[in-house]
């Protein structure tokens, strides 16, 4: 039997977005897979340096790999991810 998939969201708060924003761009594209879309907002467009991002990943994949993916990005410095799995 085939392992169910489910759409889902993560939602990801970057500090200090020019530092951290690479080590999240690597993980994303090594589970590029599951990513279908994401979308990149700068919340202080006047800010200089420690700048926050938001980032918003649309996802396809089981529950645990979304989770898995949301977990590993919660490991990575300066990072907060929270992640919504829709189910029927």
């Amino acid at each position: 039997m085939a392992t169910k998939k489910h759409l889902g969201t993560i939602t990801i708060l970057v500090k200090d977005r020019h530092a951290n924003s690479p080590d999240v761009n690597k993980v994303l594209s090594e589970q590029g897979g599951l990513v279908m879309a994401r979308l990149g907002v700068n919340v202080q467009p006047l800010c200089a340096n420690n700048c926050y991002g938001l980032i918003t990943v649309a996802a396809e994949g089981t529950a645990k790999e979304i989770k898995e993916l949301t977990k590993k990005l919660n490991s990575l410095y300066g990072i907060v991810a929270k992640s919504l799995i829709i189910t029927e």
